[in-house]
């Protein structure tokens, strides 16, 4: 019988192509960018996507405390968390975490954006977030992309 072949190129460690690229995060609604930089960081726009392995680009984002909230969301939004003791539950505002941490707002958001299991803590790394403009990765030559 003639017929044609097709196999499925899966991609490894090895085959997977990696680029380097920085994010402006000036005046980016935090939702909206957080799920296309997962996406990118997943590996998701690439032809040879594979599901259980890191093909995903490393990704830098700066200016991340200029980034907003739609809405009230800036003041009514709560993030919690627990220290482990009783009573110790903890709550803050974006407000709160954008003068003392203004990375941490992009991070929480992309990291709920990941898978949650070992492949999702491994493609958590390939993410910097930086405030300001500059950043320490220029040596990777990394490509400017706007959303």
């Amino acid at each position: 019988m003639d017929t044609l072949s097709y196999k499925t190129v899966s991609a490894n460690r090895g085959t997977a192509n990696k680029e380097w690229i920085v994010v402006d995060a000036k005046d980016a609604v935090v939702g909206r960018l957080a799920s296309q930089v997962a996406a990118r960081i997943r590996g998701k726009h690439k032809p040879n996507f594979t599901p259980h392995v890191d093909c995903g680009d490393n990704v830098i984002i700066i200016n991340a405390e200029k980034i907003r909230f739609t809405g009230r969301k800036m003041t009514d939004k709560v993030y919690v968390r627990h220290t482990g003791y009783p009573g110790g539950q903890r709550f803050a505002s974006p407000r709160l975490w954008l003068e003392k941490h203004p990375e941490r707002v992009l991070e929480h958001a992309i990291r709920g954006m990941l898978p949650k299991n070992r492949l999702g803590r491994h493609l958590f790394t390939n993410l910097f977030v930086y405030t300001g403009e500059t950043h320490p990765h220029a040596a990777q030559q990394p490509k400017e992309i706007k959303f």
